[in-house]
């Protein structure tokens, strides 16, 4: 299943949500539309023969506050992401999402979120490129929240498609 369809699958069955911290919950209730895979019903697998050796891992120090914040290259521009497992998708902050060059008039804010500051909407985006601690993605899925978001998550939209991360007491270990 490719990562789109699981980020499809996962958004279906559980809503996207995002615990920014431990007072502002945000809460997205509208569904994602379903992503259809071209060609597939003539898409196969096919077993590698030898893998390559996977990159080594990536590490990122627990901050004095108790989280794990991440300094990430997106789209060329510098944001500093909470690194929120919690969340379905990244979230951005209306600030970060116009350094990263998107028209918040423009966006269609069609998802309806809850966060502690009230009631608010969000938008779907899509990230060309996410660096965090050298782990590079392309087409990232992520949400610009209209407003009530003090900071952008790094959320499972971009971890789930790592090949593993883990979080121990003082690091987070990302495996591109």
């Amino acid at each position: 299943m490719s990562d789109a369809l699981k980020f499809a699958a996962v958004a279906a069955l559980a809503g996207l949500s995002a615990v920014v911290s431990a007072e502002t919950i945000v809460t997205v209730s509208n569904r994602l539309p379903p992503l259809r895979a071209a060609n597939a019903e003539t898409a196969t697998a096919t077993p590698a023969v030898s893998a390559a050796p996977l990159p080594a891992p990536l590490s990122i120090a627990k901050a004095s506050d108790g989280h794990f914040w991440a300094e990430g290259l997106v789209n060329g521009s510098h944001i500093r992401f909470l690194v929120d497992t919690g969340a379905t998708a990244v979230a951005l902050t209306p600030a970060d999402a116009e350094r990263l060059g998107f028209n918040l008039a423009e966006l269609k804010y069609t998802y309806r979120v809850t966060t502690a500051a009230g009631e608010t909407r969000a938008a779907a985006v899509k990230l060309a490129e996410v660096n965090v601690a050298g782990a590079r993605l392309e087409n990232v899925d992520a949400l610009v929240i209209e407003k009530g978001l003090d900071a952008s998550l790094l959320g499972m939209s971009y971890l789930g498609r790592l090949a593993s991360f883990q979080a121990t007491r003082e690091a987070l270990i990302l495996q591109p």
